[in-house]
C-alpha cells in the first residue's frame, strides 16, 4: 500500500499538457501510480489544488544559506525543491587556504560571512558532501570559473600562461568529476571577467566532455548587451558546450523595448543547431554588490588592492570619471545612475533602503564620494538593488520556449530583493492568473520539466510514475508572492504542501523541520542523480 495518496488534485505534470484531476500515490520517495480511487496509508485531500513537480530554481545564490539555515524557508516555502548554485563564477569550491578568505570577503555582500562558521571543505566534492549532511531542498552545483581562475593565477588582468590554462582545465575537470553539472562565469565580476573568450572556449570544452553546460553572467546587460549575448553564443559554438544564459535580461535605458532583438538572435542560433536555454526572474530591479560596479582595472588584485586605489586621490578621480562619464564595465558600460542604486545590505542600518543619490542630497556631497565612503566603511560588503529593468522586456523573454525560472535570490542582505522569497509564486499569481502572459500549464513546464531537461536530471521534473516525489501543491486562485521591496522576507501565500523525495517539508503552510534534500551530482554517463 502506498505511504501517501494525494487525492483529487489537478495534476499539471510539467510537460505543458492540460491539467487533469487525478490521485497520485507515493511510496519510498517516488511516484508509484497516477489514477483514480487510489488508497494509501495517508490520504491527503487536495481538491481544488494543483499538484505540480517541485519548482527548479535555475539561478540561486544559496551556497551558504543552505548550510547556515538549512530549513531554507525562503525557497521551499515557494515550492522550490531543487536549486542550482555556484553561480556567476564566484562560490566557495574549489578553493585553498589562501583564496577562501579573499572569496569570503569578495562576495560577503551576496551571501554574508557568518561568524564561527565551519569552512571544512576545499574541493567541489567536499562541499557537496557537506550539503548531504542535511538541507531542505536538493541542490546542483556549477564550477565557478572566477574561483578557478583565482586558484590558477590570482586576480591578474592578463591572459593565462600555458601552465595556468592547463591548471584551470584540471580544476574544472576535477569539479565535473566530483559531481558539478556545469560551469558558471561572472563576466562583469573580477577576476572571472579578465578571461578572454578563447580562454572560456578552452574551459567549456572540458565541461562539454563531461556532458555539462555553461551558464554565464555575460559581459554586459546594458550597453553592448546584444554583442555580449552573441559572444556567449560564439563560445558555445566553438566549444561544443550547451549554453544556459543566466538571468537573461535587457536592462538599463539603452535596452528599453529591445527584447525582440535578443530573441531573434537566440532563435537564429537555435535554428542553426545551438543548444541554448535561459532563465529570468519576474521583476524589474536587479541585485548585486556595490563593489561590483567598479571598473575592472580598479578591482584588479582583489578587495585590498581596490581599497588602496580608492585611497589615492589621482586614481580615485580616474575611477570617478570612468564610472560617471565613460561607463564602467562593472556597471555594464552604462554611466552610473546614482538614483537607481539602492543600498540593501550594510552594517550601518540607517543607509539601508536609501539610494546613493538620496544620501548625497542629504549630505550635500557628490554621489561618487558617498559611493566610495560606503565601500570603505563596509569593506566591500555592501549589497544593492539596481532599479534598471523594463516590464515589456521581462514579459517578452519569459514567453520564449527556451525559458526557465531563476530567482537570482540573494538571501543575506538586511533588505534583500523580494525575488529571493517570491519568484515562483509571482510567476503563478501575477503573470499567469492576473496578466495571462503564460497559461498555467505552460508556466509550470518552464519552472519544472524544461529546467530538469537542461540539468539532465534523472527521474525528476515531471509528475510521472517512477519519478522522485519532489512535488508542490498550490491553490491556483490564491497563490501569490507576499514578499515586497519594503518587507521582502515574507513566505508565499497559497502553497500549503511541498514534498522533497516524498517527505513533507511544508505541511499546512508551515515548515515541518524535515531536511530530506541532498546534492544532485552529474554521473559519468552525463545524467544528474
Amino acid at each position: 500500500m502506498p505511504a501517501l495518496v494525494i487525492r483529487g488534485a489537478t495534476v499539471v505534470d510539467g510537460t505543458g499538457a492540460p491539467g487533469r484531476v487525478a490521485d497520485v500515490a507515493v511510496s519510498d520517495g517516488r511516484i508509484e501510480e497516477i489514477g483514480t480511487g487510489l488508497s494509501g496509508g495517508r490520504v491527503l485531500d487536495a481538491t481544488g489544488l494543483v499538484l505540480a513537480p517541485g519548482f527548479i530554481d535555475m539561478h540561486a545564490h544559496s551556497d551558504l544559506a543552505l548550510l547556515v539555515e538549512p530549513d531554507h524557508l525562503a525557497k521551499v516555502g515557494q515550492g522550490v525543491t531543487c536549486e542550482v548554485i555556484g553561480q556567476d563564477g564566484l562560490s566557495y569550491a574549489p578553493v585553498d587556504d589562501d583564496t577562501l578568505p579573499v572569496l569570503r570577503k569578495a562576495i560577503a555582500g551576496w551571501n554574508g560571512d557568518p561568524a564561527g562558521f565551519d569552512w571544512n571543505w576545499r574541493s567541489v566534492g567536499e562541499y557537496l558532501d557537506r550539503l548531504d549532511q542535511g538541507i531542505a531542498v536538493n541542490a546542483c552545483y556549477l564550477v565557478p570559473q572566477g574561483a578557478v581562475r583565482m586558484l590558477a593565477m590570482g586576480w591578474d588582468d592578463r591572459p593565462p600562461t600555458s601552465a595556468e590554462l592547463d591548471r584551470q582545465r584540471e580544476l574544472v575537470a576535477t569539479g565535473m568529476r566530483e559531481g558539478a553539472v556545469g560551469m558558471s562565469s561572472g563576466l562583469t565580476y573580477v577576476p572571472g571577467m579578465y578571461a578572454r573568450d578563447d580562454e572560456l572556449v578552452e574551459l567549456c570544452r572540458v565541461v562539454a566532455s563531461f556532458g555539462g553546460f555553461y551558464a554565464p553572467h555575460h559581459r554586459s546587460y546594458g550597453a553592448g548587451a546584444l554583442e555580449a549575448y552573441a559572444d556567449m553564443v560564439r563560445v558555445s559554438r566553438e566549444s561544443g558546450c550547451p549554453l544556459h544564459l543566466a538571468h537573461a535580461t535587457m536592462n538599463f535605458g539603452v535596452n528599453r523595448g529591445r527584447a525582440p532583438e535578443l530573441l531573434r538572435l537566440l532563435d537564429e542560433a537555435i535554428a542553426d543547431g545551438c543548444d541554448i536555454s535561459l532563465d529570468t526572474y519576474p521583476y524589474l530591479p536587479g541585485a548585486t554588490t556595490l563593489a561590483a560596479l567598479l571598473p575592472s582595472w580598479a578591482a584588479e588584485g582583489g578587495p585590498a588592492a581596490a581599497l588602496a586605489r580608492l585611497a589615492d586621490p589621482e586614481i580615485r578621480e580616474r575611477i570617478r570619471h570612468t564610472m560617471e562619464v565613460e561607463g564602467s564595465d562593472g556597471c555594464h558600460g552604462v554611466p552610473s545612475e546614482w538614483e537607481t542604486i539602492e543600498i540593501s545590505g550594510s552594517p550601518e542600518a540607517s543607509v539601508i533602503g536609501r539610494t546613493i543619490a538620496e544620501l548625497a542630497a542629504e549630505s550635500g556631497r557628490p554621489a561618487f564620494e558617498i559611493y566610495c565612503e560606503r565601500l570603505i566603511a563596509d569593506e566591500f560588503a555592501t549589497g544593492i538593488l539596481q532599479h534598471v529593468g523594463h516590464e515589456e522586456n521581462v514579459q517578452a523573454i519569459m514567453r520564449h520556449p527556451a525559458h526557465t525560472g531563476g530567482s537570482d535570490g540573494l538571501l543575506a542582505p538586511a533588505k534583500p530583493h523580494p525575488r529571493a522569497w517570491g519568484t515562483f509564486p509571482r510567476y503563478l499569481g501575477h503573470y499567469v492568473r492576473e496578466l495571462g502572459v503564460l497559461s498555467l500549464e505552460e508556466c509550470v513546464s518552464h519552472l519544472t520539466g524544461r529546467a530538469a531537461r537542461r540539468l539532465r536530471l534523472a527521474d525528476r521534473g515531471l509528475v510521472r510514475p517512477g519519478h522522485h516525489a519532489d512535488l508542490v501543491l498550490f491553490d491556483p486562485a490564491s497563490v501569490r508572492d507576499t514578499a515586497t521591496f519594503a518587507q521582502p522576507r515574507q513566505q508565499a501565500a497559497g502553497i500549503p504542501y511541498v514534498f522533497v523525495g516524498g517527505v513533507e517539508v511544508i505541511g499546512d503552510g508551515r515548515h515541518t523541520g524535515a531536511l530530506p534534500g541532498r546534492s544532485l551530482r552529474r554521473s559519468p554517463d552525463g545524467v544528474t542523480r
